[in-house]
């Protein structure tokens, strides 16, 4: 599957927005968005006015998206497995998007960003319940135990993400035993507990879709 390889910082710039796609980097005062660095492009003054409906929705689509790390044609199929699930899409779709392993190990604080966590899974690094998982996109479910491989327990990466556990804990949804580098899923979180993604409006998502 294709993927973006260009500067990750860029993409940040383009959306105006923390994406926290750099780990502890978007913490930092190297962050783009700190400095107020201005969207990349020739004279992006003179693109600034006002959008149209159409790119108004595009820019929230683009936001999530790269968020989570996804290329356009698996978003797309995220989105339309939420539309057949019962109940509000864009819930669903949020739903969807925090269940993928990838974004699981990132949120117990096992990787400092979506796109380490990614590699930490395709390389064989995590458990869930005790079977070896590659697959980043694949969905875990309430009560699936997340952990570390025991010969990956020394990995500087893992063990540097997860100091970060002390300072600001795991979202209300997981829980995490940083000492045995083991967490659990404990349940399906609901849109409003979903909080750190800031002003995303998954209606917009679902208008561009639709059209």
């Amino acid at each position: 599957m294709a993927r973006y390889t260009g500067p990750v910082c860029r993409l940040c710039r383009v959306e105006q927005k923390k994406l926290m796609l750099k780990g502890n980097r978007c913490k930092s005062d190297k962050c783009p968005i700190n400095k107020k660095r201005a969207a990349p492009g020739k004279d992006p003054k003179s693109r600034a006015g006002k959008r149209s409906d159409y790119g108004v929705q595009l820019r929230e689509k683009q936001k999530l998206k790269r968020i989570y790390g996804m290329q356009e044609k698996q978003f797309r199929l995220f989105f339309e497995r939420a539309l057949r699930m019962p109940g509000i899409t864009g819930e669903n779709l949020f739903v969807l998007l925090e269940r993928r392993l990838d974004n699981a190990v990132y949120r117990l604080r096992f990787a400092s960003s979506r796109s380490q966590a990614r590699q930490i899974v395709l390389h064989g690094h995590v458990r869930v319940n005790g079977k070896k998982i590659t697959i980043p996109s694949c969905l875990v479910n309430a009560d699936d135990e997340i952990s570390i491989a025991d010969g990956s327990r020394n990995l500087t990466i893992v063990k540097d993400s997860l100091r970060e556990f002390g300072k600001s804990g795991v979202m209300p949804w997981l829980s995490l035993d940083p000492d045995a580098m083991k967490g659990k899923f404990l349940a399906v979180p609901r849109r409003s507990d979903i909080t750190d993604l800031g002003d995303i409006k998954e209606q917009m998502i679902i208008e561009l879709y639709s059209k």
